[in-house]
């Protein structure tokens, strides 16, 4: 039994020996095929990276010239780049011999597992595309998210993020899904705003007089929209003193440096008239 196995031991080994000289003989052709493969597949990466960036480029000029809000290139600029990088590498694994059929399954595998793990972040993809298509801000307006009270100017509308820059050049980054979904002010959606302030004066304060004094400032300040009522009116009648209120539209991106100079003149305006304030009351309330 043994002499009739012993040939046949010896002819497999004669073949795994054949084999594998055979393997060692083509390895540093396989070697160098697979070197070459690696280094066009990096300077396809490189020379992709620069088209992308030039593309771009061109994208967003041909969206300026368009007269294009900055938001929305700023959006369709980061989804293109996204879109891009995928067909470069997906090409670039072609070049390297993965099977197209294989990169679309893990693209779908991958797809669906990311999916499942991110999926606040496709929540806040589709609230960006809520707000590049329904316009309720655009970069460079200044809003007031209302449910924890962040506010700034916006700077940049991103696939994911919208980012804002406050008064104090501080940098807020809110998901578009919150802002998408949540009640929100925009302050410079209009050009105009109108300006309230609340004088309270002693209840011996002669009313005619005060009113007087109150439309002179408000006539003496230039930023003041000439065209709209400037109004001064006794607001209300509290236990300390006389409220009186006053009225005034302005440009909206004046409001916050007139109302400071407003306050200066009023205290200033009074006290030149004689006109005193209660010592236990706000005497200048702006809102």
């Amino acid at each position: 039994m043994l002499s009739i196995l012993e040939p046949i031991e010896v002819f497999t080994d004669i073949i795994d020996k054949s084999a594998w000289r055979l393997f060692v003989d083509s390895l540093p052709s396989r070697a160098l095929e697979l070197g070459i493969r690696v280094v066009l597949a990096l300077v396809v990466f490189f020379i992709g990276t620069q088209v992308i960036r030039l593309f771009r480029h061109l994208f967003k000029k041909t969206l300026r010239r368009c007269n294009a809000e900055k938001g929305l290139t700023q959006f369709l600029d980061a989804f293109i780049k996204v879109a891009l990088y995928i067909v470069l590498v997906a090409t670039i694994a072609r070049g390297l011999g993965i099977d197209a059929t294989s990169i679309a399954a893990l693209l779908a595998t991958g797809g669906v597992a990311v999916g499942l793990a991110v999926q606040g972040s496709l929540s806040n993809l589709a609230g960006g595309v809520l707000i590049i298509l329904l316009k309720p801000f655009k970069v460079g307006d200044y809003i007031r998210e209302d449910r924890h009270g962040n506010e700034g100017t916006v700077r940049e509308i991103d696939l994911i993020y919208t980012k804002l820059r406050t008064a104090d050049n501080r940098e807020i980054i809110l998901p578009n899904g919150t802002l998408a979904n949540a009640s929100m002010t925009n302050v410079t959606a209009h050009p105009e705003r109108r300006l309230d302030i609340r004088v309270t004066v002693t209840v011996d304060t002669d009313i005619g007089k005060a009113k007087s004094v109150l439309m002179e400032v408000l006539a003496n300040e230039t930023a003041i929209i000439k065209e709209k009522d400037c109004l001064v009116f006794v607001d209300e009648l509290v236990y300390s003193g006389i409220v009186l209120g006053i009225r005034c539209w302005l440009p909206a991106v004046e409001l916050l440096t007139t109302r400071w100079r407003l306050n200066e003149n009023i205290k200033i305006a009074l006290d030149k008239n004689g006109i005193a304030m209660p010592d236990f009351c706000p005497s200048l309330r702006s809102k």
